[in-house]
């Protein structure tokens, strides 16, 4: 396996390799965590294991993945349910929007219109990789 991967998003630039990374991670509603007293979000996510998948490497394998974005002022969601905890969500990508310099807010967007938008005082985000899913919970592909 190769070493886990851990990035950390400062910038536009930087955010844009993030989302290349978490493209296709399934998520549950369940996993994302607003921590609103701690200006923090985290999301627990089955990432697809993109270098491996690229390289060739025999079948594509996913990675039990956190990302974290702090100095968040404001989370708000959209077609988002909060109260089904199984609900299943595929991350498309992460994009910045730039506001006030240096704040701006990322918006997290799923399939089927869902979407988180985060207000953030300054863009801070990182993406650790936890470990391969040996549970099969999240099917490749």
């Amino acid at each position: 396996m190769n070493s886990p991967l851990k990035l950390i998003a400062l910038d536009a630039d930087d955010l844009a390799v993030i989302s290349t990374h978490v493209q296709d991670a399934h998520v549950q509603a369940a996993d994302i965590i607003w921590r609103q007293d701690e200006k923090r979000l985290v999301i627990g996510m089955n990432r697809l294991d993109w270098e491996q998948t690229l390289a060739g490497e025999t079948s594509p394998r996913r990675l039990v993945a956190a990302l974290r974005f702090d100095r968040v002022l404001a989370c708000k969601s959209r077609n988002i349910d909060l109260e089904a905890p199984q609900a299943a969500l595929d991350l498309i990508g992460i994009e910045f929007h730039p506001g006030d310099p240096p704040g701006g807010s990322a918006l997290l967007l799923f399939n089927q219109g869902a979407a988180l938008r985060l207000d953030v005082e300054c863009l801070e985000c990182e993406l650790t990789d936890l470990g391969p899913d040996d549970f099969g919970t999240a099917p490749a592909g």
